[in-house]
């Protein structure tokens, strides 16, 4: 078991430092970024099955784009390498969303801290009534990683809370950071 659980979070690690310099989508860039990662940004943010509950992010290398993430559905993983190979400028797309497994259990989690972070007044009026809500609850075997962004360190702290109430999680990694930081 000690060695199930150190292989556990070493894979967290690695995972956490895989996806550590990569653009989100749903956070707005630099202002003088180039256009190809504003139109990369775009078209990530317009898929139809993009939702809450998947984590897309992308990195540029020239004109080559690598997509990284996780998703509920394997037609988002497909619908985003799509939409980005279509883009002027890029020549070759790496696709690297993982499909997050079918589960029940998993299924349950997620509706439950759904349920626990947008329905806490404090967080709900301020990110709940968005196009995209920008904190994606992603729950992977029983293990919810909360990402995106949000305008302070006590709005961070409420999800955290709120996500580590949530039965039958077995751990919360809070990887939401703070707009400006």
């Amino acid at each position: 078991m000690k060695n199930i659980l150190k292989a556990f979070f070493a894979g967290t690690f690695l995972l956490s430092a895989a996806f550590a310099q990569h653009n989100d989508p749903y956070t707005s860039g630099a202002p003088n970024e180039n256009r190809l990662i504003k139109d990369i940004r775009h078209e990530l943010l317009m898929l139809p099955y993009y939702g809450v509950f998947d984590d897309l992010g992308f990195s540029v290398d020239g004109t080559a784009v690598t997509l990284v993430g996780q998703a509920v559905r394997p037609t988002l993983r497909s619908d985003a390498e799509n939409v980005v190979k279509h883009i002027e400028g890029v020549t070759s797309v790496v696709n690297k969303i993982e499909v997050l497994p079918l589960s029940p259990n998993d299924d349950r989690i997620r509706m439950a801290t759904y349920r626990a972070i947008y329905g806490d007044s404090a967080l709900s009026a301020r990110y709940g009534y968005r196009a995209l809500p920008s904190i994606h609850i992603i729950v992977n075997n029983g293990n919810i990683r909360l990402e995106g962004v949000v305008a302070n360190e006590g709005d961070r702290n409420i999800a955290g809370i709120r996500a580590n109430g949530v039965q039958g999680a077995f751990a919360v990694d809070n990887q939401l950071r703070i707009e400006g930081r």
